[in-house]
């Protein structure tokens, strides 16, 4: 297990087999249809331009302090790398990709038609009518833009951020929940902001009537995913829906994957293409790429609980907390998984290593050529 520095509670998670941490709690997902993703090894030639210089694949592996990185390209595993003592079969956290997962649950859950994007929060969740999401709708909540008095800070122990990851494993989570007021009017402002994710797994579960773990498990089946999964929960069992994935690369790599297009490997459709496009484009200006605030990134937008590349939605991630990513190339159906352990108590260096990340990931994306398109590049 790795952890990395002291201080904030975010900064000392373990983001390796987190399932093995002492004091929290997790439910297993179990891989009920595995299948493997092919191999057909092959070298990657790659320069990451950025911050002054020009380094080479190892160097920008170790300079973002990288875990592990996989290469998938037409469907088969191009480049396999694990940081020493980590594998194959290496869960890793994925923290904020955790939302993305989300996200494909919530547009799974919107394609049978159990909610629709314009439904107001509280006719699936009356229980925040007192609260800063009563007049807030899904698609809100979605987009980061509910509006709600919310600081994503997990350096200050006080804050909101801090005590609703405090509540794993022991706590109430969504009694939390219930103490944010009103800030904005929705749709007006974007905030990073989990609380908006874990009331968007509340309205999935109450929609769908099943919890994170089994709508995961539903989901991990039909990907083909290969290993068991495990998911952080609280002391009522309630998912850490916005933060508490941990999965094995090449499962990652299959979330990534469904974002192409939203279809399995076996091109079975999951999601909707109206979502998969809508997911991956900034629906307000100024969720575009190169708009959100500098000290979250530079290098993307938000979409559906996804990070756009670019402004086509031709590229999108998956982007957790200390370097995690899995992003994929929806013109060419190219998919890279990188997971990281840098440093979080310091904003530079965290905001440093993530810039340096995005740049690489392009890099990587533009070195890799598959034999033929998967789709049409997003207009």
């Amino acid at each position: 297990m790795l952890a990395a520095d002291s201080g904030s509670r975010l900064g000392t998670l373990v983001f390796t087999d987190p399932q093995l941490q002492p004091g929290w709690s997790h439910v297993s997902a179990p891989a009920a249809q595995p299948r493997e993703l092919p191999s057909a090894p092959r070298e990657l030639a790659v320069e990451v331009v950025g911050a002054g210089r020009v380094r080479g694949l190892a160097e920008w592996l170790a300079e973002t302090s990288a875990t592990s990185l996989l290469v998938v390209v037409d469907g088969a595993v191009i480049h396999e790398w694990y940081a020493e003592g980590l594998g194959p079969e290496t869960r890793f956290l994925g923290a904020s990709m955790t939302k993305s997962v989300l996200a494909h649950l919530v547009g799974r859950a919107v394609r049978d038609g159990a909610l629709a994007l314009t439904d107001p929060v509280t006719a699936h969740v009356p229980e925040l009518g007192a609260t800063g999401y009563r007049v807030a709708t899904v698609v809100d909540v979605l987009t980061m833009t509910s509006g709600v008095d919310w600081v994503e800070d997990h350096r200050d122990a006080t804050s909101l951020a801090s005590r609703l990851l405090s509540a794993f494993p022991s706590g109430d989570s969504r009694a939390l929940l219930s103490e944010i007021g009103a800030g904005a009017a929705p749709g007006t402002r974007w905030s990073y902001n989990t609380a908006d994710s874990q009331v968007l797994d509340w309205i999935r579960e109450r929609a769908t009537g099943r919890n994170y773990v089994e709508d995961l498990e539903r989901l991990w089946g039909d990907l083909g995913c290969v290993d068991e999964s495990a998911v952080a929960v609280d002391g009522t069992g309630v998912a850490l829906a916005g933060g508490g994935l941990a999965a094995t690369a090449r499962d990652w790599a299959k979330v990534a994957l469904l974002a192409v297009a939203g279809t399995t490997d076996r091109g079975e459709p999951l999601l909707d293409p109206d979502w998969v496009h809508a997911a991956a484009r900034p629906p307000y200006p100024f969720l575009g790429v190169g708009r959100l605030p500098s000290s979250i990134t530079s290098f993307a937008g938000f979409g559906y609980h996804w990070w756009p590349m670019d402004a086509t939605g031709r590229r999108v991630t998956a982007d957790g907390s200390r370097g995690q990513f899995a992003c994929a190339d929806r013109s060419t159906g190219a998919v890279v998984v990188k997971t990281s352990l840098w440093p979080y108590d310091d904003p530079l260096v965290d905001r440093q290593a993530r810039d340096l990340s995005y740049l690489g990931l392009h890099a990587v994306l533009d070195a890799v050529t598959p034999s033929r398109p998967t789709q049409e590049e997003p207009g």
